[in-house]
């Protein structure tokens, strides 16, 4: 969510402090990844008024979900399981490592709102 620019949590002032590095964190990550497209491509991804460029977030998370993914369950044990049994479609939940059995992380809660989510 923090890379998509999607994260809605504003708590206290630390939280706040803590929202300005995420925002710093943000335009940084995008000026980079956008600092490393070439021609059209740079030019597609232009940034809108804040130089925010939620689309290239949106597109590079596309592009990169799997293994964000498989990054924040590495840590998973193996008898771990998903709480949801339509995880990984066809009402079958996830088996050891919080997988799928075709071995790729669930990932269905990438565009359920995050105040559903917690």
């Amino acid at each position: 969510d923090i890379i998509r620019g999607k994260d809605l949590y504003v708590g206290n002032r630390k939280e706040r402090e803590k929202e300005k590095l995420t925002t710093k964190f943000r335009r940084k990550f995008s000026k980079k990844i956008h600092g490393e497209l070439k021609g059209e491509a740079q030019n597609h991804y232009n940034g809108d008024k804040q130089n925010n460029f939620y689309q290239l977030r949106e597109d590079w998370w596309n592009a990169n979900r799997q293994e964000v993914w498989k990054a924040m369950i590495c840590g998973a044990p193996k008898e771990a399981h998903y709480f949801r049994k339509t995880a990984c479609g066809q009402g079958m939940e996830t088996h050891g490592y919080c997988r799928c059995i075709s071995g790729d992380p669930p990932t269905n809660l990438d565009y359920v709102p995050q105040y559903l989510r917690w």
